[in-house]
């Protein structure tokens, strides 16, 4: 099955495909199949901006498309950045080091001990029959102090997941295609694909 990939991030659609190999799917961002569009994200919850994003680009291809909304929540903010980790800060300025920088400023004083945080990803598959394929995805962790790590991208060197002892940035690519929250959403989502007829069981 032919799905494109709501996004211009080839980051995502590295990991993702790593990760559908299995699926029997074929991955192609928007762009390979000349699709610019901009999905003004509205929505409130990943769940929301996520569905929005596939919904706009499977009217633009008519193909099934595949939307993740992703970001870190960070406990001591109140679940911030959460929807708007992309955009944090609101400052176009911003590129992911920066915004990671702000993220680091913005917890200088949240003590050890009470830094926890989770990235939380929500995938969304919408067909043009009308189906809505939906699942979520978490990892729990806690915010480092310091960049660690060459790997992954935006928040990943500042994500410190205790059972390896690593932050995500330090994992290998397969490893964090293990645990990520990227990895358990797309599980999840591969079960219901299969309860949809979509996928062999």
């Amino acid at each position: 099955m032919k799905v494109v990939l709501a996004s211009k991030n080839k980051h995502k659609l590295v990991e993702i495909s790593k990760i559908t190999e299995k699926f029997d799917i074929e991955l192609v961002l928007q762009s390979e199949l000349g699709i610019d569009i901009d999905v003004e994200e509205t929505g409130t919850t990943f769940e929301e901006n996520s569905f929005l994003k596939a919904e706009a680009v499977m009217k633009a291809s008519g193909l099934p498309a595949l939307a993740d909304d992703s970001g870190i929540a960070v406990d001591a903010l109140n679940g911030e950045p959460g929807v708007y980790s992309a955009r944090y800060g609101f400052d176009d300025s911003l590129d992911d080091w920066g915004r990671l920088e702000l993220l680091l400023k913005n917890t200088e004083h949240v003590p050890d001990g009470q830094r926890q945080a989770q990235f939380v990803c929500v995938i969304t598959m919408v067909t043009p029959e009308g189906k809505t394929i939906q699942a979520r995805g978490e990892i729990h962790g806690e915010l480092l102090r310091e960049a660690r790590g060459e790997n992954g991208f935006g928040y990943d060197p500042i994500f410190y997941y205790p059972p390896m002892g690593l932050s995500t940035a330090e994992m290998s690519p397969e490893d964090k295609n293990k645990v990520s929250h990227r990895a358990n959403a797309l599980n999840v989502f591969y079960e219901k694909l299969k309860e949809a007829g979509y996928a062999d069981k």
